[in-house]
């Protein structure tokens, strides 16, 4: 028995795993990305975004502790205690690991315990970092096997400010920012007409939900009715957008998720014939770091999305002869070895597995599948 929300990894999915984070921390650091690790434990803050759902503990000195639930705030946290930022430079880093919650979720690729490969990009803040962090994102997921994804990106800067336009209470505001990002047009249109938000505010809000879809999403976007401040965030992302002509990019200016965290742009990726994003991120100044930018892949899910092969090929040769098999590895062979000297015993198995090389006496003899 072992707690809900956990599973065990058998072969071959634990070694896919393995093999698949290599890769992708191989990528990270190829694009300048160092790798650090974080405690698995950290100090409770009950003002973290997850504290409550955040396993705790108390060790013996009566400190409550906590698993670590995400890696951003470590990172941050890691930066801030290690004097590693300097105004104006960048700081590249990579992260992999476990995270825990209390609260179980049986949905495709998500459990109490779950694993991420992400990086951070910290120090500056400018469309090209930022479209560094999105060509990063995709060069992952091209290097992971999805050929067809795609990101989705929003600007939570935009949707903001336009909001804050309205002066309305903070209240309000939550109100119809839900409204904009579960698409709900009727009920974001009488929420605007019961607040009296101002006609032209009310027709930049309203056009919010459906402005989706490709590069073009931005010319429509251009011709609403928008703040200084508006614009200048659609300044922001259209030149982001020109540094990356080769990376297929959604725009979800309706997309309104944790308005208090991301400043920027933030976005989220999807493969056809899997409903759960893969990796998200996006620019999150002010609210951890002064400059920060960065996303993060969950592992289980890209291993869900993928629907890898459950069995692998077994072993090349059954070794009984140990010098040969040194030799075969050297050569790239993969070869077990034998536990016994009985022959008979030996071709058995090797039938029963698939293995079709016995190695004796300096030889390799072939395993007869039938008999």
């Amino acid at each position: 028995m072992i707690p809900e929300g956990t599973r065990y990894f058998l072969p071959p999915e634990a070694r896919l795993r393995r093999e698949l984070q290599e890769r992708l921390a191989n990528l990270l650091y190829s694009w300048g990305y160092e790798p650090v690790e974080l405690p698995a434990l950290e100090l409770y803050d009950p003002q973290h975004a997850l504290a409550e759902r955040a396993f705790k503990l108390v060790d013996k000195t009566g400190e409550v502790l906590a698993l670590r639930s995400e890696f951003t705030t470590a990172v941050a946290g890691l930066l801030r205690s290690n004097g590693r930022l300097v105004t104006g430079q960048p700081v590249r880093l990579q992260y992999a690991g476990n995270l825990w919650l209390r609260e179980a979720n049986a949905e495709l690729g998500r459990s109490r315990e779950f694993s991420q490969v992400g990086a951070e990009l910290v120090g500056v803040s400018s469309p090209r970092a930022d479209a560094e962090v999105l060509e990063l994102a995709w060069a992952c997921l091209q290097l992971v096997g999805f050929a067809e994804a795609k990101i989705e990106v929003g600007l939570p800067a935009l949707v903001r400010d336009l909001l804050d336009a309205t002066g309305l209470s903070g209240e309000q505001k939550e109100r119809l920012r839900q409204a904009i990002h579960r698409k709900n047009s009727p009920e974001l249109e009488a929420l605007l007409k019961e607040y009296r938000v101002h006609p032209g505010l009310q027709d930049a809000l309203l056009a919010l939900p459906d402005l989706y879809g490709g590069r073009e999403v931005l010319a429509e976007a251009r011709r609403l009715p928008l703040s200084d401040k508006a614009q200048a965030d659609l300044d922001w992302l259209e030149a982001v957008l020109a540094l990356l002509p080769e990376v297929p990019l959604l725009l979800d200016l309706g997309r309104a998720r944790l308005l208090n965290f991301y400043t920027g742009l933030n976005f989220q990726a999807y493969t056809p014939d899997f409903g759960l994003p893969l990796l998200g991120g996006g620019r999150y100044d002010g609210a951890l770091l002064p400059f920060a930018a960065g996303f993060a892949l969950g592992l289980e899910r890209a291993m869900e999305a993928l629907r890898l092969p459950l069995s692998e090929p077994p072993p090349e040769v059954l070794a009984l002869d140990r010098a040969l098999a040194r030799q075969l590895r050297a050569e790239g062979r993969r070869v077990e070895l034998a536990w016994t000297r009985n022959l008979a015993d030996l071709r058995e198995y090797a039938r029963e597995k698939g293995i079709r090389w016995l190695a004796v006496d300096g030889q390799l003899e072939e395993v007869d599948p039938q008999h």
